[in-house]
Formats: C-alpha cells, structure tokens, sequence
C-alpha cells in the first residue's frame, strides 16, 4: 500500500488570542493515531497558512483512518492542535481527483477513540444450591479490532468488564495481550442480576423493572503501562434491558470517551487537499510472467518510443505511476541503464540548446530522478548527512547573527565532502552518467561544457541541492528543520544549484538574479574550484570500476497477494 498525500493550504483558522495575532502553524499526517510526516512551520500566518507539500510514502500495515492535524508551533510550550480532518479509508475513494476543503473538526478524547469491540450478552437462570432461583448476566468479550496505536507501537491492551447500578459496582478484569491492536480476549464473566430473594411464582423469571432500568455492562479498555500509568483506549457502555425481550444479545461497536465534556462545535477553520486513490491487488509474481517478459525487453527494442516500458509510461494518467514501479523492475534485472539511455537520446534529439539540456521533466529525467532516490541513499548518508546534522545542531541565535558566515562555512565543507566522494556513488549512477556524457558529446561537438552539463544537471541539481533543502524526503531528517536552518539550507542549496549549471561558472557576478549571493557564487568561479567540479564529474562518468561494498542499498520487489493503496491529497 502507498499514499501520496499534497497537503495544499488553511483557512479562516481561528485567531490567535495572545498579543502577536500571528500564527506560526504546520501540519501532520497521520494514520491512525501514528505521525508518518509532517509540514514545515509556516510562520507568521494570520489565518491562511500555505503548506503546498507532497509526501510519498509506504503503508505497511493496514489502517482506518487517514488524518490531517494542524498544530500552532509553541516554542516554550507544547504544541497546540487547532484541528484534524480525519477520513475514513472506505471513504477516500469517494474524494478521488477533486481538490476539497475540509472543516477541520476539534481534537477532544472523543475524537482520538479508535475501534471495535465484539461483545456477546446473554441472560440465564439458575437454581441455587438451596432451591431457589437467580438471575445471572453472562458477559462474553470475543475480541478487539483496530486499537489504536500508542506512541507509534501496537499496544498492550486488557479489558474491564463492569456491572453498574445504583448501589453496584462489580469489576472484573481480562489478560493483557501483547503487542497488538486486534486482541482476541475471548473471555467470559458471571454478573449475578437478581438476589434469590426476588423470586416470584411466575410462569417465567424475569429481571425486576426497577433493577433492569437501572443496570448496565460497562467495557474499558486499557493499554498496560507497566512501570507508568495505563494509558484509556475507551469504554462502552450497554444497557441491561437490551435482555427484556432477547436473552442473548451481540454487539459490535466502536469504543467512546468516558468522559461529559462534549465537542466544541466552533468553526475551527478549514484544510484544502488534493485527494486521489486508486487500489490494485497484487498477485504472486509468476501471474506477470508475460507481462515482465515484455517489459524487460524494452531496451532492445528499436525505436524505444515502441517499447512496451515506453508505452505504459504514456497510457498512465500520471506517469509517476508508472515510472517508479518500471525503474525498480529494470534496476532489479539490470536493464535500468540501457533504457536509461535509449529515452534520455530521445530527449535529445529534441533539444536544441545544449544551455536546456536535460531541464525538462521527461520519461528520462523522470527515471533518473528516481533512480537516485534508490541506489543513491547511502551515498547521501555519507556525505550529507553528517553536515546537515552540523547545521541542525547549531544555536539558532548563531544562525541569526551569523548567517552569512555559517552559511560559507558549511558551503565550504559541503563543496569539499562532494568532491571527494566519487568513490562511494552507486556504480548504476556512473555507468548512466557515463552514457549521458557521451551522447551530449555527440550532439554537441562544438560546446565543450556539454559533457559536464549533461552530468552536474542530475548529480546537482536533482540530487545534492535536492536533498539539502528537503532532507526529510531522502531520510535524512525525521522532519522538517525550523524555519532558521531552513534558510541556511537554502542558501547552501543556491550554491550547489550553480554548479548543476556548468556554464554559469564561467559568467559574472552580474548575470546572477540573486546579487546577494554574488559573494557565494565568486567561490565557484576560481579555477581551482573549477578544475576541483570537473575532475569529480569525470570520476562519476567514468566506466572505471567504483568500490560497491556499502555503496548502496539492495532493491526489494514486492511479491505476493497484497493490496496497494495510491492517494494523492
């Protein structure tokens, strides 16, 4: 299962009640109950904080609601949920490709209460040891489904089973399960409801009216804190004369807050989303025999604009559906490469100005793209990682103060890390590399920076400056930075950006659009500097063997009888 959600924009939230009238809000997406992303801090937002953020991610569980929370940012304090737009997953097919605004809803107790509970009632009659006749109240708890989980893990749930009246209280109490949001308790508890000495000559026993009105099964559930306070799931609560007229009832419901404080019904504001959700079963893999046959003979196949990997590209409505599920079939069998290639020639046939080359967002650039996010992890996680966990640790006073200066600085060490790494980029990177470099030779001979900027195109301007300013979608934050490191990570971006522009290194100050970054970019513009870019290009482009132990990460296929989910929000 995947979801791809597009968190677009707020509004009309409601005002902030302190001095400044200023919010600073973001944004969460959760399933269930557990946080998978969030938005960067949108800061001094009045009421119309604007997020317009895409997340990709992988669904490894099953899962029932798909929520939104927006949260005003408190420095000192914790942070203040404002909203949720909560959708249940049978309902996500109905908001298929529209863009909606949804009222936010407030989050109390109520709201974060997730599940069913099974529970069966029965009512028996019983002679007692010394003649007479009681009433007894047969509580069956089968099982739980869909427990919310606690601080991301599934929990540790135990159920208390209640009779309560006006002068009765008994408690009885369930094991814990471990580890798990579906418990199976199937357990079973004796509540005795009349005292022998209710008993009537009558044709049939029956609960006393003024007892039954009165009477109700209570059910808690609970996670087990062990060494901390157990944390409430929810509770239901189910009347005794469901009985007067059956003397067996079942029921399957959804757990509430025990609390009486009811939800505000306020206008909280609303959350603009970008929803599309398709679902395919995936079978096991032999059922696609034939199908990955054909695919896999798509580079061979002349011109590739004919190929069946090329033509499943253009049927899909968005070619990302097709494009990853391709890369990771190729990349698996070792045919990434040549299609690589066949499609970025294609590419250049049409291009008319080697300055373009490879700025569009094409079949081929779509792949590379793509493709780096794959094989290319590790690879980041030496090099970048390291520094970006420098710049997130800095004071944000410093940065404040000094952010010129601490901007040169990690621009300095980020510029020496890259151009010493060309031993740890994945080999597929170099060998596509390698062929980009060549046919751009071909269809320019007469620019001489061609061959680089085929190259500084991918490895800069969609790699490096990519990952620098977002982090977090190559795994190398668990969140967006603040809103301070965020400016240092742009400016740092800017400068690796420049040399994705191979000619640019070779113009004046003047021909920048930023003229505050002049002073950054001069750098670049050394020979040194230079001639430190192109013998890093060369290295990556080469066919020389690189060391690949620990250079990357094996790609796994799914197989097996599985449902895949894609929503775009």
């Amino acid at each position: 299962m995947f979801i791809c959600v597009k968190s677009c924009e707020a509004k009309n939230l409601l005002p902030y009640l302190g001095p400044h009238k200023m919010r600073d809000c973001f944004c969460t997406i959760n399933l269930d109950q557990e946080e998978v992303y969030r938005t960067q801090v949108v800061e001094k937002s009045l009421r119309l904080p604007i997020f317009s953020e895409e997340f990709y991610f992988e669904i490894p569980r099953t899962f029932q609601y798909l929520s939104f929370y927006v949260y005003d940012k408190n420095v000192l304090q914790r942070d203040l949920q404002i909203g949720k737009v909560a959708i249940k997953k049978e309902d996500l097919c109905h908001h298929s490709g529209k863009e909606t605004w949804f009222s936010l809803q407030p989050v109390d107790s109520n709201s974060e209460v997730q599940g069913k509970v099974h529970l069966e009632l029965k009512l028996n009659e019983l002679i007692t040891e010394n003649g007479t006749v009681c009433q007894q109240l047969v509580v069956h708890i089968k099982a739980c489904h869909g427990l919310p989980l606690i601080n991301g893990q599934s929990c540790d749930p135990y159920a208390t089973v209640s009779l309560v009246g006006p002068s009765r209280n008994d408690q009885k109490k369930t094991k814990v399960k471990k580890k798990t949001s579906n418990p199976q308790f199937n357990e079973i508890f004796y509540f005795e409801v009349t005292r022998s000495s209710s008993y009537t000559r009558k044709s049939q026993f029956q609960v006393e009216e003024e007892d039954i009105e009165k009477l109700e099964i209570r059910i808690d559930l609970w996670n087990n804190g062990n060494l901390v306070q157990d944390v409430f799931l929810g509770e239901i609560k189910v009347p005794v004369n469901v009985l007067r007229t059956d003397s067996s009832h079942q029921v399957l419901t959804q757990p509430r807050d025990n609390g009486n404080k009811s939800s505000k019904t306020d206008d909280l504001g609303s959350l603009r989303l970008n929803i599309c959700y398709t679902e395919d079963y995936v079978l096991p893999s032999e059922y696609y025999g034939p199908l990955k046959t054909l695919l896999l003979k798509s580079p061979d196949v002349q011109p590739i604009s004919a190929s069946a990997a090329y033509i499943l590209s253009e049927i899909c409505r968005d070619k990302n559906d097709a494009v990853l599920p391709l890369v990771r079939l190729l990349l698996h069998h070792d045919k990434l490469v040549p299609f690589a290639t066949a499609v970025a020639e294609l590419d250049l046939k049409d291009t008319q100005d080697a300055n373009t080359i490879f700025r569009g967002n094409s079949l081929a650039t779509r792949c590379l793209d793509e493709m780096m996010k794959i094989v290319g992890g590790h690879y980041l996680k030496v090099t970048l990682k390291p520094i970006l966990d420098e710049v997130q640790n800095i004071s944000p006073t410093v940065i404040v103060c000094d952010l010129m200066i601490v901007t040169e600085h990690f621009r300095n060490k980020l510029f020496s890390t890259i151009v010493k790494s060309s031993m740890s980029c994945p080999t597929v990177m170099c060998d596509i590399f390698y062929s980009l470099r060549q046919m751009a030779t071909q269809r320019f001979p007469n620019d001489p920076h061609v061959q680089y900027s085929a190259v500084s195109s991918f490895v800069f301007l969609r790699f490096f400056a990519v990952a620098v300013v977002s982090p977090h979608t190559f795994h190398l934050r668990p969140h967006h930075p603040d809103a301070q490191t965020i400016r240092t990570l742009t400016l740092i971006s800017k400068t690796i950006q420049t040399l994705g522009s191979w000619g640019s290194l070779s113009k004046s100050k003047s021909s920048f659009k930023e003229t505050f970054m002049c002073e950054f970019f001069k750098m670049f513009q050394e020979e040194g500097y230079i001639m430190a870019v192109k013998k890093f290009l060369d290295e990556i482009s080469s066919t020389e063997t690189k060391e690949s132990s620990g250079t990357s990460e094996p790609v796994h296929l799914k197989e097996g009888e599985e449902i895949w989910h894609y929503v775009l929000c």
